[in-house]
């Protein structure tokens, strides 16, 4: 099984999985060709399912995060 990264891109902040061979990745948010070895790697992981389950929790996460609207 071949390792896979989860990276950031660097149009969107969108996060993205990809084999740790592949040279480059389309973003699935934006469409922006994202250079593997240039973007913000967040985790690496054993194969795609740790890597699915890593992004899950990343993902929720930032939902986490996202300032919610004052609401008077």
């Amino acid at each position: 099984m071949v390792a896979t990264i989860i990276c950031e891109c660097s149009n969107c902040h969108g996060l993205l999985m990809a084999a740790i061979n592949h040279k480059t990745r389309a973003c699935p948010h934006c469409g922006t060709r994202v250079e593997m070895r240039k973007s913000k790697r967040l985790a690496t992981a054993k194969n795609a399912f740790e890597a699915s389950e890593i992004l899950r929790k990343l993902k929720a996460e930032r939902q986490v995060n996202v300032r919610k609207p004052n609401l008077k």
